[in-house]
């Protein structure tokens, strides 16, 4: 029997090279993490992180967007590759040697710029910097984008003597400084850079050609290529692209076909810029391949292979895809850094192996935050894959992890591959905890999927499950374990104020996990991430929903929150309708509904309500510790149990503690 995915696993040509399939890892953050040393040089991390992904099967790895500009923007040039590129070619090499052993090839991302994406840099024209409108960015001479059209070639030639099979040009997309020139909100120039998109292409144009006379025409060539802005303005967001003031579709069209004519071998899409980031690098709260049905518009005016991305986690949306000529290849970022071995998964044919990444782009908000590694909720190997492996354990030990939600699930599964003998013990009728309710809301299959990746991966490596077993501290001991992990997790919090006993008060734990009926008047209380997706999921339904927020704005207090989501809860919100009450308390809980209170103590005002759902956090449930000292037990507290936190928190510390026992 045939694989089911033999459109992804075709090899795809461009000019003299065969790429072996059709999935590729995307290129992210250049240098983020510790990927590049203090001359700009790949690490032994990078090493080890490519190599990963290539013996995880991708045909084809981007490798994140290096910046080779030494003259025109003001950089640390103690870090620019290009001052020392000996070193820069030395790690270059052995990864490229490694890449091929698998049978992958890097492509590297070289970048002419930011832009007016970040205060202090050069842009085409005068115009608002992403996030300050009040500062304008600094506008490039016709000198100065010699030079970094120079510098792009120079890098590009540093690329093929490294052993690349080509390179990217960052990047037409995401508002970068291309995407800049290319666009008339952000180019008003008025010599032949600007003006008609012929010559607001010409940079663009210059580089590949540039590049070819260079490195030679099999020396492949690729461009990053933002299909649609979704912007009202600069620093406006356009939730549903219409009105566009950025780039439209017919405009990407255009653009594409001046691409090909200038000598670009390959078209990697996608859509979005800072401005509106969520487009750019889209949430669980974003539809599924949602750039498919603009890619196919490209995919019909160019003649070279369309590679597409954000949100392709599935791969049988990529293969339906590909066999309907809508695109020519899958581009996976988070998806490949949830698990680098997603590729040999599709390639023996076994999708439900794939460890679902659950877009909640923590990897995003580490990369922006300048974290030491980027993370991944799911995947706590990432960026540690040479020193972070699930190793044998020296002596087998029998261990007991009490709860059966994602930190139980984690430990166990890392416990028993390790070699130890463990059993779940779980109080009710089924594996999953808070990520059951968790996974309630219409936007959040990934989550749903996840559960059932574990279940999956429980059942396999047979670690028993024993149900409806509340179990204390006696009745652990009763089992004579080796070793305890307590992951029972954590509760609900419930304010004490008159009516939080009523019938019509209810926690959104409650409602979710129960599937309650919440009429047609809710106040969702809490303007945390929870109080708000309840928000937007209700109103989404049809509810008129009321948000009550004691903080001056939602999500203010809720840490590890990336960009994409910062921007995408307000508008979600706002495109549903939901009246959002911001500086405001709960106070009461009564037969019309709440009460609610300003923060300031000097107003009050009553909503009417069929349901008010409390979403005020968690707290960790009981701890046990006190009780195991001098048992000769060894015990340990992981998840929630330990501090209320979410998926991140929760994988992460029950990976730790496992990989230690």
């Amino acid at each position: 029997m045939g694989n089911q995915f033999q459109h992804l696993l075709s090899p795809l040509k461009v000019r003299r090279t065969i790429f072996k399939n059709r999935m590729c890892v995307a290129p992210m953050g250049g240098g983020y993490g510790d990927l590049q040393g203090a001359h700009g040089e790949y690490t032994e991390t990078a090493l080890e992180y490519f190599t990963e992904r290539a013996r995880g099967g991708f045909g084809i790895i981007f490798a994140g967007a290096l910046y080779p500009d030494r003259e025109v923007d003001p950089t640390d040039q103690s870090f620019n590759f290009m001052n020392h590129p000996d070193d820069f070619a030395k790690m270059a090499a052995r990864m490229n040697e490694r890449a091929d052993f698998y049978g992958a090839k890097i492509i590297q991302q070289v970048t002419m710029g930011l832009g007016r994406n970040y205060a202090g840099l050069y842009a085409p024209s005068a115009v608002e910097v992403y996030g300050s409108p009040e500062i304008k960015s600094l506008v490039l001479t016709k000198e100065q984008i010699k030079k970094k059209i120079d510098s792009v070639i120079q890098a590009s030639e540093l690329m093929k003597r490294s052993g690349f099979t080509g390179v990217e040009v960052h990047a037409m997309h995401w508002g970068y400084l291309l995407d800049q020139f290319a666009m008339a909100i952000t180019n008003h120039r008025e010599d032949e850079y600007g003006g008609s998109l012929e010559n607001q292409m010409r940079a663009a144009s210059e580089i590949v050609q540039g590049i070819k006379q260079t490195c030679g025409d099999d020396f492949i060539v690729t461009m990053r290529l933002g299909l649609k802005s979704y912007i009202s303005g600069l620093n406006k967001r356009n939730f549903t692209g219409e009105d566009e003031k950025g780039r439209t579709l017919e405009e990407a069209v255009r653009i594409a076909k001046i691409l090909e004519q200038s000598g670009y071998d390959m078209l990697n899409v996608d859509v979005g810029i800072y401005d509106t980031f969520y487009h750019a690098a889209p949430p669980m709260y974003m539809p599924k391949g949602h750039v498919i049905p603009l890619a196919k518009e490209v995919k019909k005016a160019v003649g070279i292979p369309i590679l597409c991305g954000s949100r392709m986690n599935d791969p049988r949306m990529g293969e339906e895809a590909i066999e309907k000529g809508e695109i020519d290849g899958i581009v996976l970022g988070r998806p490949s850094l949830a698990d680098p071995y997603y590729a040999h998964k599709v390639e023996m044919g076994r999708p439900d192996k794939i460890r679902p990444c659950i877009g909640c782009t923590t990897c995003c908000y580490k990369i922006f935050d300048g974290c030491e590694h980027v993370a991944c909720a799911v995947n706590p190997q990432l960026q540690k894959e040479s020193y972070y492996q699930t190793v044998p354990a020296l002596v087998k030990k029998k261990v007991a992890v009490i709860g059966g939600g994602i930190a139980g699930m984690e430990a166990a599964r890392i416990a028993k591959m390790r070699g130890h003998d463990v059993t779940i013990y779980e109080k009710s009728g089924c594996l999953g905890g808070l990520l059951l309710p968790a996974g309630a809301h219409v936007f959040k299959e990934e989550i749903r999927q996840l559960v059932k990746w574990y279940i999956q991966e429980i059942e396999e490596l047979k670690i028993p499950v024993i149900y409806h077993r509340e179990m204390d501290a006696d009745a652990i001991k009763r089992l004579n374990p080796d070793v305890v992990i307590n992951a029972v997790g954590a509760h609900a919090v419930v304010p004490d104020i008159p009516g939080a006993d009523h019938k019509k008060c209810k926690t959104a734990v409650d409602v979710l996990a129960n599937h309650l009926r919440i009429g047609e008047k809710v106040v969702c209380v809490g303007g945390g991430l929870v109080g708000c997706e309840c928000a937007i999921d209700f109103a989404a339904q049809g509810a008129s929903v009321t948000l009550v927020e004691a903080l001056p704005e939602v999500l203010k207090a809720t840490p590890m929150i990336s960009p994409s989501v910062r921007q995408m809860i307000p508008d979600l919100l706002d495109h549903h309708h939901v009246d959002v009450k911001c500086g405001w308390l709960i106070s009461e809980v009564n037969d019309r509904g709440a009460v609610i209170t300003s923060a300031d103590g000097k107003a009050s005002q009553e909503v009417a309500a069929d349901t008010v759902i409390l979403s005020l956090g968690t707290r960790a449930n009981l701890d046990m510790k006190e009780e195991f000292k001098g048992s000769g037990i060894e015990y340990y507290t992981a998840g929630d149990a330990q501090k209320a936190g979410n998926v991140y928190t929760c994988v992460h510390s029950a990976y730790d503690i496992a990989r230690m026992i």
